[in-house]
């Protein structure tokens, strides 16, 4: 899709070409709309492993530890080193990158081959390792993101929210590009008679599971709906029981599009305090197999659930949510795909503005 010589480079430790997890699947559906390989440090990962991809993958592998840097950067300089270095050797005109913090690469992919540089972001990054993790050098990791930030001419942001602090920030050029999935075609029939599946109504979930995603919710929906049964395609930290909810586990993006098109209702329930930044894959996955969403008023969910589903406030309670289901009970939505195809088209459409000149290296605080 892209002229000349696309990478898609991504330095992060916790995203491996090959995982299971919606951003490894993010990764995997760029580079496949580009056509180009990807760099990143680790194929796979103790979590297991996706279906084989059609692109190639270079592992650089993950870097030892750099006595300059705070402790709490750990690995994650010199891995983004080592990235920079497998992707400047395949001599790119493109580098998409996937934004991750004591990430430099595409940086310096772009001073030293003069390839055209879109930095993708997904995530407020010093913002969620603070949320999540702990960050005990908070100054560094600011300064350091900050003069990533400011130093990209190009950056897809995946949430509105996201764009709004970017621009706010003072980034040159911020585009709002919505995530996309992959296109698969669920067989409802087929999947439903596979799982034994009659006239039962059928609430889906798919995702990773982590509490603010509002997994907990689902059991009591059961509770409240006793003509339902439960289908969970994924795993994470939340572990859920009810006699009539089924949890296959995670599988591949093909598998789980079949599931996706046997469901009813595809449910994507966040909790009050889910993260604003955040653009989930699960709602486009929904509606590219015609499966109704419903989904609480939270990140990004009212403009990818449209005119596919029902939208209830985050805090809504049981009643809230049983009646925007009962609402799609029996209907279907026209499918509608925002391919990762299309996704790359837009972020490519950046090449119309004017070309921009790229620093010749890296911020005084990433440079050793």
């Amino acid at each position: 899709m892209a002229p000349g010589r696309p990478v898609v480079l991504s330095a992060a430790v916790g995203i491996p070409a090959l995982g299971p997890s919606g951003a490894s699947a993010h990764l995997r559906g760029v580079a496949t709309a580009l056509r180009a390989p990807i760099v990143c440090p680790l194929p796979v990962d103790g979590r297991g492993t996706a279906e084989a991809l059609g692109v190639p993958i270079m592992a650089a592998g993950v870097g030892g530890w750099p006595t300059w840097a705070p402790r709490q950067a750990m690995r994650e300089v010199r891995t983004a080193r080592l990235c920079a270095e497998a992707a400047i050797a395949l001599a790119p005109t493109l580098v998409w990158e996937r934004h991750s913090l004591y990430s430099d690469a595409g940086w310096k992919v772009a001073s030293a081959t003069g390839a055209r540089w879109i930095l993708e972001v997904n995530a407020p990054l010093v913002e969620e390792r603070l949320r999540y993790e702990a960050l005990p050098d908070r100054a560094f990791a600011e300064a350091w993101e900050r003069d990533v930030l400011l130093a990209a001419p190009e950056i897809v942001a995946v949430s509105a929210w996201l764009a709004a602090r970017l621009r706010d920030l003072g980034c040159r050029r911020v585009l709002h590009l919505p995530n996309g999935v992959a296109d698969h075609r669920g067989d409802r029939a087929r999947t439903r008679a596979a799982l034994g599946i009659g006239e039962q109504l059928v609430l889906g979930f798919v995702g990773s599971m982590k509490p603010w995603h509002g997994v907990e919710r689902i059991p009591p929906l059961l509770d409240a709906m006793p003509d339902t049964i439960g289908l969970v395609v994924g795993q994470g930290p939340v572990r859920l029981s009810h006699p009539r909810l089924r949890c296959v586990g995670h599988r591949s993006e093909a598998d789980t599009a079949h599931l996706i098109a046997a469901m009813d209702v595809g449910l994507a329930p966040y909790a009050p305090d889910a993260p604003p930044w955040f653009c989930p894959l699960k709602i486009p996955a929904y509606r590219a197999q015609g499966t109704p969403v419903v989904a609480t008023d939270v990140g990004d969910c009212r403009l990818l659930v449209g005119e596919g589903g029902s939208l209830v406030p985050a805090d809504a309670g049981l009643e809230g949510l049983v009646a925007a289901i009962r609402g799609w009970l029996g209907r279907r939505c026209p499918p509608h795909l925002r391919s990762w195809e299309g996704v790359v088209r837009e972020g490519l459409g950046q090449s119309q503005l004017p070309p921009v000149h790229h620093a010749a290296d890296s911020p005084a605080t990433t440079a050793p």
